[in-house]
């Protein structure tokens, strides 16, 4: 007779638990920030200035998107480490995400997929809403709401 009651108790405890799960989840899910995040902060704008000037643009592959598919290229121009920032696609301009770049060591030339090399210019710009975000004059965010949004 325990053992029974001790199997019920836990049948309806499951029951309790897949019952608030289904009522959670009624209506479908979406994405969050926590899930997906729109923001992706990389350092200060010095820092990230300074690493650009001597290893050239910065790849971040797959950069918290909902799929991990797009490589991003972070390019900084100019003398002034609050301005000039670009965000390129990890290809180049014209051609789909299946003829990724590789980056030559410490410049700012990449290699294509045919084995052509291009300058970080040259790379596909972004979808709206992929942009370099200076905050504060001090800190370099990425917004990555034209990737994590729909």
């Amino acid at each position: 007779m325990p053992v029974l009651g001790g199997l019920a108790f836990l049948a309806f405890i499951a029951l309790i638990t897949w019952g608030i799960a289904a009522w959670i989840s009624r209506g479908g899910a979406d994405v969050t920030d926590t899930l997906a995040p729109t923001r992706f902060p990389v350092a200060s704008v010095e820092k990230a200035a300074r690493i650009v000037e001597e290893d050239g643009p910065i790849l971040f592959p797959g950069l918290n998107t909902t799929t991990g598919e797009r490589t991003l290229v972070l390019d900084h121009q100019g003398d002034d480490p609050t301005r000039g920032w670009r965000i390129f696609y990890a290809f180049p301009a014209g051609r789909d995400a299946s003829c990724t770049v590789e980056q030559v060591v410490g410049t700012r030339d990449f290699i294509d997929c045919d084995g052509n090399t291009i300058d970080v210019g040259e790379l596909s710009p972004p979808d709206a809403g992929v942009n370099p975000v200076v905050e504060n004059q001090r800190v370099l965010v990425i917004d990555l709401r034209g990737i994590t949004t729909g």
